[in-house]
């Protein structure tokens, strides 16, 4: 349970999600994230989405209606828009905008706090979300991103560390196995993460 993912967000009175996650035997079998700020298509202001392994993942917003949510069918990383966080703190930003510039990604990024990142790839905001590493020492918190790797997965995207490893929420409150974050619709997840590669060898 994260009760407020995004503190920062949260203060300004941007984005923040409530986010809580069931870890079974290491697995992560629900996920739910309440984003009480978060735009929809509609104009209305705010939705909690959910996902359960092997059962999809669906939004509801102001209106109370379930909906069945799906990431982007883009086939080309040039085509995408990506999110990344707000605080360089937790993602380098630097490393994303070369990222972008080798994959041909010409939208800005959109930038926000907390995993409602993970909601915006996963109802096809976006098709791309970098969390780039900051540092060699740096371990990723498993409530950080639980809820949102099930939705995006669950959704038909790919998430996986930068080196294409599978996040393990096996071994306790961190990701101590990963390395950074890379969420995207699944169909160019590879040239993303090619992309990755180049730029943190310094290609």
């Amino acid at each position: 349970l994260d009760p407020i993912d995004g503190t920062k967000g949260f203060l300004r009175n941007e984005q923040y999600a409530v986010a809580l996650a069931l870890i079974v035997k290491g697995e992560v079998v629900l996920g739910l994230l309440g984003c009480p700020n978060l735009p929809n298509a509609d104009g209305s202001i705010g939705a909690v989405f959910g996902a359960e392994l092997a059962h999809g993942a669906f939004s509801v917003a102001a209106d109370d209606v379930r909906t069945t949510i799906r990431v982007t069918d883009i086939a080309r990383a040039s085509a995408a828009s990506f999110c990344e966080s707000v605080e360089s703190g937790h993602s380098s930003h630097s490393d994303s905008e070369r990222i972008a510039a080798r994959l041909g990604v010409t939208q800005p990024p959109i930038r926000m706090d907390s995993q409602c990142k993970y909601a915006a790839i996963a109802r096809g905001d976006a098709s791309i979300y970098l969390r780039m590493p900051t540092s060699a020492t740096y371990q990723e918190k498993i409530w950080d991103h639980a809820a949102g790797w099930l939705m995006v997965k669950e959704a038909g995207g790919e998430v996986t560390d930068v080196s294409g490893a599978v996040l393990n929420f096996s071994l306790g409150r961190t990701l101590s196995a990963n390395r950074g974050v890379v969420a995207t619709n699944g169909r160019i997840h590879a040239e993303v993460l090619s992309a990755v590669s180049e730029v943190l060898s310094g290609a």
